[in-house]
């Protein structure tokens, strides 16, 4: 039989697995808890926060789309990030990018501040300051790429290779692409995370997140950190992120279709001085990411002529991009990563990693997008009059 492509696995995955009914989708099990069969002979589930058999489906689906062999679901993406890092000892240093996510730095930061392991910060396209880094053995190489919010790259299987000279374990923050569109395992990482609150549920009403690695004893190591601290996924949710996998493939082509489009429109209007966006030419490491993804994506930034009073009026007057948190939804986002999603970080970090006050990151939606591109021209407009 013939691999199956990731649509199918997205689509079939828990579908048809019900013995009891023959229900074609399969059903949600709430209860907590679960009956032994007899004296000392517990069941596959026990107790919901170690098993749930919503939980699983939703984790198998998703090791599959990543062609790993273990996944684990959580409460969020953070959650997955911490169960990821209970790997670490205060001895254990871990080398991060300098413009990972807001909440993922903040967290690193605090913990290594509280001694729970020593903290390299680097920018991963520096070769010379990566080669240093990685001098100092790390015991876990932290990529997110694309970076969140400035869609910088970097070569996975180069840093994946390089990690392995010296025995870290690549991790990789996959939340952008999904594994519909990048699948980090077959370039030489170890473990994947995903906020599944963003692409793979996409319609902004669960928060949950997942582990995904390549290892089987690997995964089971982390599996029993996630129950251990607690941060095991909801059956309502996971079944809901389930409900949302099986359209990941057919939305994300129109999400990346539109997205590439609205990129080009800024890339060329006047109140505009740098669009952030794999997918265009100008973009220095487009040809990587023709090289490492399946596709460029929907998430996308720009840098406003002006300062932050220009930010200010591009997101006052929009009305079809939601000033919120968060990404990867059927509707449009816009926000303002200085005072929201990397508010956290403290303002030399924040600017050292280019994340200025003019910056605009948009999550592009599933919204027409001719009326898209007219909201933000008529917002740009308005841009344009206050300089």
């Amino acid at each position: 039989m013939r691999k199956l492509g990731l649509e199918t696995i997205a689509v079939r995955g828990g579908i048809d697995t019900d013995t009891q009914h023959g229900a074609v989708v399969p059903p949600i099990y709430l209860s907590s808890n679960y009956t032994f069969k007899g004296y000392d002979q517990p069941r596959e589930y026990d107790y919901a926060r170690r098993g749930n058999p919503t939980r699983s489906l939703l984790a198998k689906a998703l090791a599959d789309l990543e062609g790993g062999a273990y996944g684990i679901m959580t409460s969020t993406g953070l959650s997955a990030i911490t169960t990821v890092i209970q790997l670490l000892s205060p001895q254990d240093t871990l080398l991060i990018p300098h413009d990972c996510y807001g909440g993922s730095y903040r967290m690193f930061d605090h913990l290594s501040r509280r001694g729970l392991f020593k903290l390299l910060v680097v920018d991963q396209n520096d070769a010379v300051a990566l080669t240093k880094a990685l001098d100092a053995k790390p015991k876990m190489v932290w990529l997110e790429t694309p970076s969140n919010p400035l869609l910088r790259l970097v070569d996975v299987k180069s840093i994946a290779a390089q990690a392995k000279a010296i025995g870290a374990l690549v991790v990789v923050d996959n939340t952008f692409l999904t594994p519909i569109l990048q699948q980090p395992l077959s370039l030489g990482a170890d473990i994947v995370v995903h906020s599944c609150t963003k692409y793979i549920n996409g319609h902004s009403d669960v928060v949950a997140g997942a582990i995904i690695t390549k290892d089987q004893q690997l995964g089971i190591d982390l599996d029993w950190w996630a129950n251990c601290i607690g941060v095991t996924g909801s059956a309502f949710d996971s079944y809901m992120a389930l409900r949302g996998l099986r359209t990941l493939p057919v939305r994300l082509q129109q999400h990346q279709k539109s997205a590439a489009q609205i990129a080009q429109f800024l890339n060329q209007h006047a109140a505009v001085k740098a669009v952030y966006y794999p997918g265009l030419i100008s973009h220095p490491q487009h040809e990587l990411a023709k090289e490492q993804q399946q596709g460029f994506g929907a998430m996308l930034s720009f840098d406003l002529i002006g300062d932050i009073e220009q930010a200010k009026a591009l997101v006052e007057n929009v009305s079809l991009f939601c000033l919120a948190e968060s990404l990867g939804g059927v509707e449009s986002l816009v926000a303002h990563p200085a005072t929201m999603t990397h508010a956290g970080m403290e303002e030399a970090a924040r600017l050292h990693a280019g994340i200025g006050n003019s910056l605009i990151r948009l999550s592009v939606g599933l919204e027409s997008v001719d009326d898209l591109i007219d909201d933000l021209s008529r917002s740009l407009d308005v841009v344009l009059a206050s300089v």
